[in-house]
């Protein structure tokens, strides 16, 4: 399995092709193996949960099919930002994505519901949660008919803000411009605590801080440290009122062309990856958040009674979202009976 610096390389493709050409040639036809399958895999992000789960999935993949299926894997929003990325997987370009589920909001509305706040006591219920069998097929499903096939959910962090000047209160978002991932559910975050939810794609964040454009983003820890915000943006509130999550979907296009072993490799792999990569997330957690304490990066936890009112603003944001649409609103529903009788 290789990671890629460039998505294309016209160089790489024609040596790539007189590599071929010269093996066609020393081999007779019925010596020459055939070509690897591309597998390549795209996330907006690097060096994080998301970035290492492709890793560990394409591994197996790799050894599983012994090399007929060869993983490329594109970090850092290489193959183009979420919503291009997005489309090469329903167009069969791209074979995997990786992100939170929210960036396929305008897909389809039901992706947005593991942004709503107060569904998890703290990241490990969250992870149990979306491993519970009922919900987890519901919500990798909901993309098969729209060219997208779930592999993988997990938890991965807690939700924070993070912002170029220091927030010592909730009550201080007022009137930040602040970055979302694109879904009603984060909108509407920002909305009640009186700031600007501003979509945006990750890789556009940074410069737009460094301008001043926007204030601050509602993101993890992990993710920011990883990019190193610290040197931009030092400042973080650890608000907690919501979890980070991330899911990992196929090509439709392309997964219905393997052979029924390979299908049947890709969702092994899929769901053995997901378990695997839980126990890396809590501890590189821990690590991403000592670095950012290391390089200057400043962190303020909510006093109770802040807490106590920033849930309060928050716990009813998941439903009223949800109630717009019948569909989403039903796997809302599964969603929260799932929370509450998942120990």
């Amino acid at each position: 399995m290789s990671e890629v610096s460039k998505p294309n390389s016209s160089r790489r493709h024609v040596l790539q092709g007189m590599v071929a050409v010269a093996g066609a040639v020393a081999m007779p036809s019925v010596l020459r193996a055939q070509a690897p399958i591309i597998m390549k895999m795209g996330t907006p992000t690097i060096n994080d949960s998301q970035h290492e789960w492709l890793k560990m999935f394409g591994a197996m993949v790799e050894a599983g099919s012994k090399g007929a299926i060869k993983g490329e894997i594109y970090p850092a929003s290489q193959l183009g930002a979420a919503p291009r990325m997005i489309e090469g997987a329903q167009l069969g370009s791209i074979q995997l994505i990786c992100m939170p589920p929210e960036f396929m909001s305008g897909v389809d509305t039901r992706y947005e519901v593991l942004g709503a706040p107060g569904l998890f006591r703290d990241v490990a219920h969250g992870q149990r949660c979306l491993q519970a069998p009922a919900f987890n097929k519901a919500f990798l499903s909901i993309g098969e008919s729209k060219g997208l096939r779930g592999v993988g959910l997990f938890a991965n962090a807690d939700m924070i803000i993070n912002c170029r000047t220091k927030l010592g209160s909730v009550a201080e978002v007022a009137g930040k411009k602040v970055r979302v991932l694109g879904s009603a559910m984060q909108i509407e975050q920002v909305k009640r605590l009186k700031g600007t939810g501003i979509p945006m794609a990750l890789g556009e964040v940074l410069p737009a801080l460094q301008q001043g454009t926007i204030d601050g983003i509602l993101g993890s820890l992990p993710v920011i440290t990883a990019m190193r915000y610290y040197d931009t943006a030092k400042y973080v509130l650890e608000t907690g009122h919501a979890t980070i999550t991330v899911m990992s979907l196929v090509s439709k296009v392309w997964y219905d062309k393997l052979p029924k072993e390979f299908q049947a490799l890709i969702d092994e792999a899929g769901v053995k990856a997901t378990a695997d990569i839980f126990p890396w997330i809590v501890d590189f957690n821990d690590k991403q958040r000592k670095i950012w304490l290391e390089n200057g990066g400043d962190i303020v936890t909510l006093s109770k009674a802040d807490q106590d009112a920033i849930m309060k603003l928050m716990l009813p944001i998941g439903a009223e979202v949800s109630a717009r649409k019948p569909a989403e609103k039903e796997l809302f529903d599964l969603l929260l009976k799932t929370a509450e009788t998942t120990a």
